[in-house]
């Protein structure tokens, strides 16, 4: 049942109302449920110890289906381009230019720095040896996912890229991911999805091989597995709900802040949309355009509770109070709605990624822009970043001395290991010079 204008409470920010907002949201990510993380560690072991036997297993009892086969190489994933609508392949195909555009710029140079003492110093940067991706499969199919996760890999130059997805029900993989792998540069593919794909993918089987890290958006199975397995294997990042946090001045659309902030609602019951506007008239025209539009969309009743439990209009004094708010928020996407919004960009410290101006919506960013719409979410956007090239390389510094220059150096660096109570270090230093 539609509740029209009272889907989206409208409150007045009082340094008070706004941030006890914060405090409901960060409810949403809470302890993961004991229940399942007792379950995902059965998996995982069973993995471990059994490996393919296991995924078998596992695969047979939550997707229903084994699939006859279970990977698909390199070859028959570019097969797939002639399965799939022509407009979409042309549309990933676009979609595909801007993101390897975008993250290329991302990419760093091993560097070496050489002093007149003859001291060379610097550090080597190379991608990860072999990265796997994780893709929902079934009617949570994201082939965007697949471009986003796949290509700062390439670029980074990872050497091997593995995406692993679970069967549909007839046991064969979702065309259109294919053809996204494909277009991406994935290498090889995997039809197993749950924690026991990321279990695989972290020890390696007799047929699936270990990875160096795991990215990829799943279900809570997945993401506590990627938890649990952290440190045996690297990870992006534990996601949380999907987050969109509008800030407007009177010189924005209702409909637009109606439809954007929708677009997010629609992902999960437990995903967050927030408008901070300076305007009580568009305020409570963005609140009749939700129930105006919502009416013909898919999702409804998911957006309505979305709305409902995490959704708010709040309407603040100024831009400032704004801007204030949503720092303190971090969140996951942030739209900046406002009269000439470039200016604004240098006092957004805490945002995944920022959207300026009024025809730079979010599902621009989710799909086509470049910019990687993997984002940190539930405030750590505080301190982490989205995903990026950066995410697939390793570095190594180098050093090299000469023996005049260490001996110069030699009572300084004696002085700090002994302060510390490490001699065998200082004896590292002094054996050189007896």
């Amino acid at each position: 049942m539609i509740k029209g204008v009272k889907a989206m409470n409208i409150t007045k920010a009082n340094g008070k109302n706004e941030y006890e907002l914060i405090e409901n949201l960060k409810k949403r990510s809470g302890e993961t449920d004991e229940k399942i993380v007792e379950a995902v560690t059965t998996i995982i072991n069973s993995v471990k110890e059994q490996g393919d036997e296991a995924v078998r297993e596992f695969t047979a009892r939550f997707d229903g289906i084994v699939p006859r086969k279970t990977v698909i190489e390199k070859d028959e994933l570019n097969s797939y381009l002639d399965c799939v609508d022509e407009d979409f392949k042309n549309a990933i195909i676009k979609a595909k230019n801007n993101i390897y555009d975008f993250h290329l710029r991302q990419a760093q140079q091993s560097w070496m720095t050489t002093k007149e003492n003859g001291v060379i110093m610097g550090q080597r940067i190379r991608g990860l040896h072999r990265v796997g991706i994780y893709v929902p499969g079934g009617t949570a199919a994201y082939p965007s996912s697949v471009l986003m996760n796949a290509i700062p890999a390439k670029i980074a130059g990872v050497k091997e890229i593995i995406m692993v997805t679970p069967p549909g029900k007839d046991g064969n993989p979702n065309p259109d991911i294919m053809a996204a792998a494909a277009v991406a540069g994935v290498d090889r593919v995997f039809l197993v999805g749950g924690a026991q794909a990321v279990a695989a993918l972290a020890f390696g089987t007799e047929k699936i091989p270990k990875v160096d890290k795991i990215v990829g958006p799943g279900n809570i199975f997945v993401a506590t597995a990627k938890k649990l397995l952290y440190g045996v294997v690297d990870i992006d990042m534990i996601a949380g709900p999907s987050e969109i946090l509008i800030v407007a001045d009177k010189s924005a659309k209702a409909s637009f802040l109606a439809a954007d902030l929708m677009s997010q609602a629609e992902h999960d019951v437990r995903a967050s949309a927030i408008l901070l506007t300076t305007s009580a008239e568009l305020a409570r025209a963005t609140a009749r355009e939700i129930d105006r539009q919502i009416k013909y969309l898919e999702r409804q009743e998911i957006i309505e509770k979305s709305l409902n439990d995490y959704g708010e209009i709040i309407v603040c004094e100024n831009l400032d109070q704004a801007i204030d708010f949503a720092n303190e928020l971090a969140p996951e996407h942030l739209e900046m709605c406002v009269e000439e919004p470039l200016k604004y960009i240098g006092r957004l410290d805490n945002a995944g990624s920022v959207f300026l101006g009024n025809f730079s919506p979010e599902p621009l960013g989710d799909y086509f822009a470049g910019p990687n719409h993997v984002l940190p979410t539930s405030g750590t956007a505080r301190f982490f970043s989205p995903l990026s090239v950066d995410s697939f390389v390793k570095k190594s510094s180098f050093i090299y001395y000469t023996e005049d220059e260490l001996k110069k150096a030699h009572n300084d660096i004696v002085k700090l290991a002994d302060t510390e109570g490490l001699t065998a270090h200082a004896n590292s230093i002094k054996v050189r010079f007896e």
